[in-house]
């Protein structure tokens, strides 16, 4: 095992730069996941670490070694893609040990790993049989097999759960936890996901526009995030945003929408009266009742049993509400609602940065 350090790497093709200075220490044996939308960068950063595509700027370290200049197939790591990039001609076990055999390794110790990977990954009974004769939550876990028989220093994931559908991401993403676990290998992980990453990772690296926009635990992200990019993305449902000018009298401090209603706020809050932001509030912290001066029309109910969600007009803004148990109201109905000064997230209007 061993850690990734990643210091001021950029990547540019031509006058397009595709990562700005990024600067990442991932420790030995962390699960790290880089999450964002198309286009952000964390494929590119992923490929450079396996040695794919070159570094434009900046230098990489797996553990003490520099691994700018050193070839994919020397820098003892192993990849998992979104495409399971199994052949076809071999059965489970030969594409699990290939890797080994392709290093001329002895007979009994790719017999010794692959056994002791099917195990783990429950392929044992599976072994004989070939890619398509099996289900694609097997063959993701025959991809996942062949990683793991190399026995790297580092495993890197590019979208491996893309292809599967709902249930079976989830089942998959837990048993790539769960493996995580017991083998304690450093591991990065690529997703667009944000639901896999807060569930996965030990750490998130949110990323946009190729630039690191904060790094930290999953719920750290969620109750602190840095600016309204990462607000936004981590969270399903996301995180509601309104316009808002901060009024302030004596102690008391209130956020005033655009059509007049307040919210109020923390004083404590450094913020001037008068300032423009916007107010971020997630879906759970609304509270939907009467005897508040707080009014949003309901637009669409969707019941999910448990829970139920709204989305409803507040202030000329669609927000979503995340409630417990069942309704009986209706499209169209008007509705109070309760927000705690505690659970209003404040962004300076301007910058999108986070207010204290």
């Amino acid at each position: 095992m061993a850690s990734v350090t990643i210091t001021n790497v950029q990547k540019s093709y031509g006058a397009m730069n595709v990562l700005s200075a990024v600067n990442l220490e991932i420790p030995d044996g962390e699960f790290v996941v880089l999450v964002g939308p198309s286009g952000c960068g964390k494929s590119t950063l992923l490929r450079m670490i396996a040695g794919l595509e070159e570094i434009s700027a900046g230098e990489i370290r797996i553990g003490d070694r520099v691994v700018n200049d050193v070839a994919p197939k020397d820098r003892d790591i192993a990849m998992v893609f979104q495409s399971y990039a199994l052949y076809p001609h071999m059965d489970v076990a030969s594409n699990m040990g290939f890797s080994l055999m392709l290093r001329k390794a002895a007979k009994e110790l790719v017999l010794d790993r692959v056994s002791s990977a099917a195990k783990r990954l429950g392929l044992d009974v599976l072994l004989e049989r070939l890619p398509r004769q099996l289900s694609g939550g097997q063959r993701q876990r025959v991809a996942m097999g062949r990683a793991i028989v190399r026995d790297p220093k580092v495993f890197l994931f590019d979208e491996p759960l893309s292809n599967l559908d709902a249930k079976l991401r989830v089942h998959m993403r837990t048993e790539i936890k769960a493996l995580h676990q017991q083998l304690k290998t450093t591991s990065v992980y690529v997703t667009h996901d944000q639901v896999e990453a807060m569930t996965m990772a030990d750490r998130i690296v949110v990323m946009h526009d190729g630039i690191i926009q904060q790094v930290g635990t999953p719920l750290e992200l969620y109750d602190n995030p840095a600016n309204i990019f990462v607000a936004g993305f981590i969270g399903s449902p996301g995180m509601n945003f309104l316009p808002a000018v901060v009024r302030r009298e004596g102690d008391k401090a209130w956020a005033e929408l655009s059509d007049g209603q307040t919210i109020g706020l923390l004083p404590q809050l450094e913020i001037s009266d008068s300032e423009r932001v916007t107010i971020g509030i997630r879906p759970e912290n609304i509270e939907v009742g009467g005897g508040t001066d707080l009014k949003a029309q309901i637009e669409v109910i969707e019941p999910l049993g448990l829970s139920t969600q709204f989305y409803t007009k507040l202030s000329g803004h669609q927000t979503c509400i995340f409630a417990m148990g069942r309704t009986d109201r209706q499209p169209g109905d008007m509705i109070g609602l309760g927000i705690k000064p505690e659970n209003v997230h404040l962004f300076h209007g301007a910058s999108g940065l986070r207010i204290g």
